[in-house]
């Protein structure tokens, strides 16, 4: 069937969910330059306290959010699977919308661990929203605008990031201070929940006002996806012994280690390491995003193209964007072994996230590729896996650098995560697939089990 011309409903449900995404990780992010400035002796804000917080204290107030994403990634894809992602987006981004205003309250009154422990809960939310959007992208995905749309609404992540960095800086050194960070990434989420409540949908056979056309065009262009998956039965033994889905965990695992070292902590790498002041810090450190993003349009349209004209399998696009991004990371934070000043040290720390990029179309994309049905599920598993290393990531880093100001340690904490990235996406090429799973069909569980 011909796409339908001009910007649809499926278009404004991607527009909605990449915005989810870009909050999400600007409520997430936000603590990368907030606590540069709630910890730093060069007092910003004369009216606000310094919080004395140590080395060790703040990569574990780096990593905290971690452990409650871990606990919620894998019940909420299946969640979303059973119930839909319209009303479990809704309440998790109101949550994390909460809890992101409530943080200075907490920080300034209560300290680091009770800071921690919000930030636990705010994990706890963000747990479900991606794997909701992964199902929600599975249900409004034609297989023509697979590649692009998947990674343009999951850029949203690295938008959100680019977006938060700058304005953060601007906002930590205005009269304002660092407490008004969370409060506009808080008010931000509430804002998106109201508007998501009325437009959001769980797929086009609900959405109310979607013409005939594009509804028939979605639906009969969705590869292995039926329109009465959430009442399927999950077939959890087989999903949780899937070679694949494993290797996919592997991918994740590595991704989450590289990126989140560098995210939350890149902010203090500059400030410590070479001195620049916090408002040059939040424009740096939204650099490598910003490439990032650009990247991801350059890589999501190149796949899809490859895979629309079929000069190579989709496994094996999905295994070269993915080694591209994880090994060509992996050689760049090597290489700062070599460079001293402060500009070639931007440049390679940049073009190391950038190259990440090649994840949007490799191992982020697979879940919809491996089971359509049940995408969310594969999601929260594997991404909730991954998070552990979101979790020891930072939280490594913060052990490793005792002295923030030692170019020396910073390094050997690139070395660690270098290391992650090429085993990682070693597993994934040995044993990844991009081939729908045998199991993604209920009625073939159901006469194996007969």
């Amino acid at each position: 069937m011909s796409r339908p011309p001009g910007f649809g409903t499926r278009h404004c449900q991607a527009l909605l969910t990449f915005s989810s995404n870009a909050l999400d990780f600007a409520i997430r992010s936000n603590i990368s330059i907030a606590i540069v400035a709630m910890t730093d002796n060069a007092k910003l804000n004369p009216n606000l306290p310094v919080l004395s917080w140590t080395s060790s204290q703040k990569g574990i107030i780096m990593g905290s959010l971690f452990w409650g994403y871990f606990l919620t990634t894998a019940p909420g894809g299946h969640l979303s699977c059973k119930w839909g992602p319209k009303y479990l987006m809704f309440v998790a981004m109101l949550v994390c919308a909460v809890i992101s205003i409530l943080c200075p309250f907490i920080a300034l009154n209560y300290g680091w661990f009770a800071f921690s422990l919000s930030r636990v809960v705010l994990g706890l939310a963000q747990g479900f929203l991606l794997p909701s959007v992964q199902t929600h992208l599975a249900k409004w995905t034609p297989l023509q605008e697979r590649n692009r749309t998947i990674a343009i609404v999951l850029s949203g992540t690295q938008f959100g990031t680019v977006l938060t960095m700058p304005i953060a800086g601007y906002l930590a050194a205005s009269p304002w201070g660092w407490p008004s960070i969370f409060y506009c990434t808080g008010l931000c989420g509430v804002l998106w929940s109201v508007v998501w409540l009325f437009v959001g949908a769980d797929s086009p056979e609900s959405h109310p006002s979607i013409s005939d056309r594009e509804r028939e065009y979605i639906i009969t262009t969705r590869i292995g996806s039926s329109s009465h998956s959430q009442g399927m039965k999950t077939p959890w033994r087989h999903i949780l012994t899937s070679r694949p889905v494993w290797a996919l965990t592997a991918a994740h695992f590595s991704f989450n280690w590289g990126k989140w070292t560098l995210i939350t902590e890149l902010s203090s790498f500059l400030r410590h390491v070479y001195g620049y002041d916090i408002k040059s810090n939040g424009l740096l450190s939204a650099l490598p995003p910003v490439c990032c993003l650009l990247m991801v349009l350059v890589f999501s349209y190149i796949a899809d193209f490859i895979n629309m004209k079929e000069f190579i399998s989709l496994t094996l696009s999905r295994k070269i964007s993915n080694s591209i991004a994880q090994w060509g990371s992996a050689i760049g934070l090597c290489t700062m072994a070599f460079v001293s000043n402060p500009t070639s040290a931007v440049i390679l720390l940049t073009v190391s996230i950038a190259l990440t990029a090649g994840s949007f179309t490799g191992s982020i994309a697979n879940p919809l590729d491996l089971s359509p049905n049940f995408t969310g599920l594969i999601m929260g598993i594997t991404f909730g896996l991954g998070t552990l290393s979101a979790i020891l990531g930072p939280s490594i880093t913060g052990f490793i650098v005792t002295d923030e100001t030692d170019r020396h340690q910073w390094l050997n904490a690139f070395y660690v995560a270098a290391i992650v990235y090429f085993v990682g996406n070693t597993a994934f090429v040995l044993f990844g697939s991009a081939e729908v799973q045998w199991w993604n069909d209920a009625e073939k569980v159901e006469d194996e089990n007969e």
